[in-house]
């Protein structure tokens, strides 16, 4: 009974899994021909030719979006002109493509190109100036804000502390005529001049703040200057960077021909010389084999430590964006809550003179006073630590969205460092759908250098053979 249950479940798993592999290749038949009608220098019937024409309308149209948005983002461009311009590139993009097959070829190598190492140095440069954008700005900015916060205080402060000073000088002053009727003066002095105290550092607060707002813009600028020169060099290194690949496929035979493909398999069962590939080389790759060599992997190992430090330095810089806008919100609110103080200054003056007061006093009695004079005076006034008048700059949240982009391009060139081995073998295969005459050529040119390695492993053996003989 378990030998038939077991029997059974075994059964139902192989059905299961060559149900899914049937699916899965209904499925990408489709992309299959897709695929053969794209890459045909002349399409050979006409529903290949409406499949070309359409997967070309759908890269110029992808490729107008692209320049229509790096022309609004980047280069601040109205959208009238960038639709324009967009519109313009996109019916170049789609007639090279629909009549030029080498252009087709070119566009197909920049996808794989993008996981090379070319094309890791590209993603890389595209992130960091995506993150210095959004990271320099923002600090310098929050920077401002905490500036223009001490800037407040400083001028609510000495305001106070004038208008403090006058109130107490009008203090002085209207208690003056009546306490030199009794022969004393009551007077208010203040060293210095508070006016040109308060402008010298009113002056002074200004000139910090304005070189903040200097070294923003400057960094603006720079930051976008510099996106857009990267941007710019982003699509022209994989464009040149394809052409480059094509332009040695086609006129080196042994450029990237180190790979294991159907044709070599074929040549060689036709011509019975399987021998040669048994056992391979380790410099021959299998073009369909999943497994990396040894020496692909350790190459991707090492390749990733040192892009985990540029994700420390990405975190780092995140950091730093989130602590600075923190530190001004902070201060921004402090500063909100600062409360106004209310002062009151009561001043009460009363004269009083006695005649024979010292009868009184020898008969143990108080003297018998006679008021002379008395004067009363209120001020009132309000000790500000934030001038009214300065206006406090909001803290500038990090951006997230821009955090986030600069992260997924480096996740996107790390992963690239484990495909990298798999970008280079379907580059090779795209170049080869596209030349297949130049595709042969390179096969009989592989099998004449795996032929003269196995003549050559044959005349050694002989060797030692007779060496031993």
């Amino acid at each position: 009974l378990w030998t038939v249950r077991a029997t059974a479940s075994s059964h139902f798993l192989v059905c299961r899994w060559r149900f899914w592999q049937l699916g899965i290749r209904k499925a990408l038949d489709p992309l299959q021909a897709a695929w053969d009608a794209f890459s045909q220098p002349v399409p050979a019937s006409c529903g290949q030719l409406l499949t070309q024409l359409l997967l070309c309308a759908c890269l110029a149209v992808a490729a107008a979006e692209l320049v229509c948005h790096w022309l609004v983002s980047s280069w601040l461009y109205p959208s009238g002109p960038s639709g324009i311009i967009a519109t313009v590139c996109g019916l170049l993009v789609f007639l090279g493509l629909g009549l030029v097959p080498p252009v087709r070829c070119l566009f197909a190598l920049s996808v794989p190109t993008l996981g090379t190492e070319q094309g890791r140095r590209l993603l890389l440069s595209y992130s960091t100036a995506t993150l210095a954008v959004a990271v320099v700005p923002n600090v310098l900015a929050n920077m401002s804000a905490a500036g223009q916060v001490l800037r407040c205080v400083t001028e609510g402060s000495l305001d106070s502390l004038l208008n403090t000073t006058h109130q107490l000088r009008n203090a002085s002053t209207a208690l003056g005529p009546t306490s030199r009727s009794g022969s004393r003066g009551l007077t208010f002095e203040s060293q210095g001049n508070g006016s040109a105290f308060r402008l010298h550092m009113l002056r002074v607060t200004q000139g910090v703040l304005e070189d903040f707002s200097a070294l923003e813009s400057l960094a603006r600028a720079a930051a976008l200057g510099t996106q857009r020169v990267v941007t710019g060099m982003f699509m022209l290194g994989i464009l040149v960077e394809s052409a480059w690949y094509l332009h040695r496929y086609l006129t080196d035979l042994r450029f990237d021909n180190v790979y294991e493909t159907p044709q070599l398999t074929r040549q060689l069962a036709q011509a019975q010389a399987t021998h040669l590939v048994a056992p391979p080389p380790r410099w021959l790759l299998g073009i369909a084999r999943p497994k990396l060599s040894r020496e692909e992997l350790l190459r991707c190992l090492l390749r990733l430590g040192l892009l985990s430090l540029l994700l420390v330095v990405t975190a780092v810089a995140v950091a730093t964006d989130h602590m600075a806008f923190l530190l001004a919100q902070a201060a921004v609110d402090w500063a909100q809550k600062l409360p106004v103080v209310p002062v009151t200054l009561m001043v009460k003056y009363d004269a009083a003179y006695t005649v024979l007061d010292f009868v009184p006093f020898l008969l143990n009695r108080p003297p018998a006073q006679s008021p002379f004079l008395s004067a009363r005076h209120c001020f009132q006034w309000d000790l500000r630590f934030t001038s009214a008048g300065c206006r406090l700059l909001p803290a500038q949240r990090p951006q997230a969205a821009a955090a986030l982009a600069a992260a997924s391009l480096q996740l996107l060139a790390g992963s690239t460092l484990l495909l990298e081995a798999y970008a280079r073998r379907l580059r090779h295969a795209a170049a080869a759908a596209f030349f297949p005459a130049q595709e042969a050529r390179r096969t009989r040119h592989l099998r004449a250098r795996l032929q003269r390695r196995y003549d050559r492993h044959q005349e050694a053996r002989g060797r030692g053979a007779g060496g031993r003989g």
